[in-house]
């Protein structure tokens, strides 16, 4: 059944309006719909309608609502990606999957090996948008998630709260998804950020910045509301040294995990990750 997006203004008792040029042009050209087809809509409320189509003019059509109830074809808890942009079709392929598997939201992150010159992501935002709206459309999301801006992965954790960071190291790490949720569950409501490098991994500059904000020999970053700390070992135990006066809940340190012994294309360990992401978090 053909899946749409609508505004609840478009309701009007048990009948739905569809006037606007994307749908209708969707719906009476590019399908050929007739009347006493069926039709699929969800509103922005996250309500789903099973339609019947009654009537097509030449610019409205009108459905008849045979069932409305709540979507449960979203995740309860805010998964979002930091990715660092592939080449062309693995891109779109990768935005695709994600978008199938329900992130709310992809940061493009521009790293040190990044594929893509900063013109050319910029370029590339509004395309990687239309695709999750086509990709939510086909695996009937109740919502559409969201392409940010470029951005780094500095500016990503400094601008926003997560409850759990985890960034996916080849090579180095060797803890693994089902540890990480077996020491900290993720919870409803939850925001969790998977961090993905590029085609050629993270420069080791970053492995660095990784490492020290997993928990170094001599320092520890810590992430705190929004903000990226420093905070010297020797210091670690002296308060005057705290970003905030609050317990530790407020603190979130990123975790570096393993995918396993086999070296995945970038575009294959975005989709293993948050496959397994929601796995473990449906098992908890």
């Amino acid at each position: 059944m053909p899946h749409f997006f609508i505004k609840s203004g478009q309701v009007n008792n048990d009948k739905i309006s569809i006037s606007d040029k994307e749908n209708y042009f969707h719906i009476a050209r590019s399908l050929r719909a007739r009347t006493g087809e069926k039709l699929l809509l969800i509103d922005e409320n996250k309500i789903q309608y099973e339609t019947t189509i009654q009537s097509i003019t030449n610019s409205e059509i009108t459905a008849k609502i045979d069932n409305s109830y709540p979507s449960k074809r979203f995740l309860d808890f805010e998964l979002y990606l930091a990715q660092s942009p592939l080449r062309s079709d693995a891109q779109n392929l990768l935005i695709e999957k994600a978008t199938e598997l329900g992130v709310k939201g992809v940061y493009p992150v521009k790293t040190d090996n990044c594929a893509l010159n900063n013109e050319m992501i910029d370029k590339k935002i509004e395309k990687w948008q239309k695709i999750m709206y086509e990709s939510s459309k086909q695996c009937e999301r109740a919502d559409i998630p969201t392409c940010y801006p470029r951005t780094t992965i500095e500016k990503v954790l400094s601008e926003n709260n997560f409850d759990k960071v985890i960034v996916f190291c080849e090579r180095i790490a060797t803890k693994t998804i089902k540890e990480s949720f077996n020491q900290k569950p993720v919870k409803k409501g939850d925001k969790v950020l998977v961090i993905i490098g590029p085609e050629g991994g993270f420069s080791q500059r970053e492995f660095d910045w990784f490492e020290q904000i997993a928990g170094g020999d001599s320092s520890r970053t810590v992430i705190q509301r929004g903000k990226i700390f420093e905070i010297p070992r020797y210091a670690l135990n002296d308060e005057k040294f705290c970003p905030d006066e609050s317990s530790d809940q407020n603190n979130i340190q990123i975790e570096m995990l393993t995918l396993g012994d086999m070296i995945l294309r970038a575009e294959t360990a975005t989709t293993v990750a948050l496959g397994n992401i929601i796995y473990e978090y449906s098992n908890h």
